[in-house]
Parts: C-alpha cells; sequence; structure tokens
C-alpha cells in the first residue's frame, strides 16, 4: 500500500512537470499580418524582451492573409502548450469570422495573455486641406460626395467612417486599398480627399507636415496629437475601437498563462518596448486576460450588429 501510494505521488508529479518546466524550447510569435508593420515591430519588440525573461529564445514569423485569419489559424491548431504565441489585433477574432464561413476563429478560439496596444484609429487629410476638423469634414460631405481610402471593406478605419456617417449625415465614396500607406499616398497625390487608418501609420507624413489628423474614434486622443480632439470630443458618436493582444493556443495550462500574462506585463515595462512604441506611434495599453476576455466577446458583439447593419452576410 505504501508502495503503490509513493507510486502514485511519483506519477502525479511528473505529470505536472511540462506546466513547471516551461518554457523547454524557443517560443514562436506569429505575426499575422505583413513584415515590417507596427504588428511586427511590437510582435518582436516582445520577444526580444522575453527571451532574457524566460530563458528561451523568442522568435517572430509572419503568416500574413485573409486580414489575419492565416495567422491565427495557424495559432489555433498548434499545441497548447505555450511555445507558440500570436501578437495580433483583434480582426481575425471579432471581424474576420462574421465575413467568413468556418475561419474557426471567434472569442474562444484560442487563449488570452494580455492586451498591448491600442491601436487608434482616425482621419487623415493632406496638410493643405481646407477641411479643419469632423465638423468641417461632414459639412463637406452634405455639400459634395467626398472619396476616401481605408484598408478595406469592413475593416475598422472603413467601421469607423460608417458610424460618422449614421451620426452625422454626409456622402462618401469608399475606395479599398491594401494598408494605410496606399491611402495616404493618394490622399498626397489629391485623388482622394481623406484617409481612414490606424493614427501610427500616418504618423512619419503627419510630423513631415505633409498630413494633418483631424479627428481619432478613440475614446481618447492619440498621444502624439494631444491637440487633436476625438470624434466625440467633436459632438459626433463614432466611437470605433481597435486593440492588439497577445494570444496562446486554447487547452495552455492556467500556469504558463499566468506566467505569460506577467511577462507581458514586464516587458512592456521596458525601455526596448517604451522606444518601439513611440517610434511606431502606437499605444500601450496593457490588459490581463481577464479582461481582454470580456473584451473580445464584447467586440464581437459589437462587431456583428454593424456589419447587419450594413447588409453584410458572411461569405
Amino acid at each position: 500500500m505504501f508502495r503503490r501510494t509513493l507510486a502514485l505521488a511519483a506519477a502525479l508529479t511528473l505529470a505536472a512537470l511540462p506546466a513547471f518546466a516551461w518554457p523547454d524550447r524557443p517560443i514562436t510569435i506569429i505575426n499575422p499580418y505583413a513584415t515590417g508593420s507596427s504588428t511586427d515591430a511590437v510582435a518582436r519588440a516582445l520577444a526580444e524582451a522575453f527571451t532574457p525573461m524566460l530563458g528561451q529564445n523568442v522568435v517572430v514569423t509572419s503568416r500574413a492573409g485573409a486580414s489575419g485569419t492565416v495567422g491565427m489559424r495557424a495559432l489555433a491548431g498548434a499545441a497548447p502548450d505555450g511555445h507558440t504565441l500570436a501578437y495580433s489585433p483583434l480582426v481575425p477574432l471579432v471581424v474576420m469570422p462574421h465575413l467568413l464561413r468556418d475561419t474557426g476563429l471567434g472569442p474562444d478560439a484560442v487563449a488570452p495573455v494580455c492586451n498591448v496596444t491600442e491601436n487608434i484609429l482616425g482621419i487623415m487629410v493632406r496638410a493643405d486641406s481646407p477641411i479643419q476638423d469632423l465638423s468641417g469634414l461632414v459639412a463637406e460631405a452634405k455639400r459634395r460626395n467626398l472619396s476616401y481610402g481605408s484598408p478595406g471593406p469592413n475593416s475598422a478605419p472603413f467601421l469607423g467612417v460608417h458610424r460618422m456617417q449614421v451620426a452625422a449625415g454626409g456622402q462618401y465614396t469608399h475606395v479599398p486599398y491594401r494598408g494605410d500607406a496606399a491611402s495616404l499616398t493618394e490622399v498626397l497625390a489629391g485623388r482622394l480627399d481623406f484617409a481612414a487608418i490606424v493614427v501610427a501609420s500616418g504618423v512619419p507624413m503627419a510630423r513631415s507636415g505633409q498630413t494633418r489628423l483631424i479627428a481619432t474614434f478613440s475614446e481618447r486622443r492619440h498621444p502624439a496629437f494631444p491637440d487633436v480632439k476625438t470624434a466625440r470630443e467633436q459632438g459626433i458618436e463614432a466611437l470605433q475601437p481597435s486593440y492588439a493582444a497577445l494570444f496562446a493556443t486554447r487547452g495552455t495550462p492556467d500556469a504558463v498563462l499566468d506566467r505569460l500574462e506577467t511577462a507581458c506585463r514586464e516587458a512592456m515595462a521596458t525601455p526596448g518596448f517604451a522606444r518601439i512604441a513611440d517610434n511606431w506611434g502606437v499605444v500601450p495599453d496593457y490588459r490581463p486576460r481577464a479582461e481582454l476576455a470580456r473584451r473580445l466577446a464584447a467586440e464581437y458583439e459589437a462587431t456583428g450588429k454593424v456589419l447587419r447593419e450594413l447588409g453584410v452576410q458572411p461569405e
């Protein structure tokens, strides 16, 4: 009896070892968007900070495609051992399941680790545009049809403009592009009236005096443009939040998620992470995984409601 008790205790101890021994090999962070993007830069900043903290090399690999769906499906299909992670905007989990059938994604498809940044969205015009603020833009859109670019139909910036139109009116012609840079280039060329973008993408052009930010769709102003009011501050109820977070595979042990959550918080406090955030104009916004899970569920429901209003049906 005593020997059987010892054997059982030993077996239970061995069964628990993988969680406590984690990580026992290099860790991969999937970037579901293009190499060289702000998502890629932040993922690499996390990886650089994680390596000494976790005692294993942490590398970033890009798996771009279908607005982040390809990379996040790769995460969802990985072993739930904490050695495969993904850093991504919430789009593949809260928007794409409403647009594409059978993505296998949604708020419950992965394990939240921590929210990392807010990708504040906003509207930029050319520096010499007569449009000075959001009220001026809406007034002009009531006089004539304004053209604008965004990363694509039903993208978060596109939804921000939709909310603005519902709240304040005006006529707008949407032109989709692959990324924010192309929209901003067309604004500079005078072929578009404005661009709806992730504000971080337009920081270099605005700092060089080529463009101007006239509003954000966030609850807060962008720290790089503290004098530019939010849409809500300008009297237009057009809130369109956009966040990016770190995720693990669903089923990853709680002990591993706890350690990752702590590492995430500590990584975001490092000078290296702060430097990358400032260079790219992204806004750090740490939230623990329980809060991130609630945010995912709320954004999924809110996005579904807006897309149904637009008459969007999954393909």
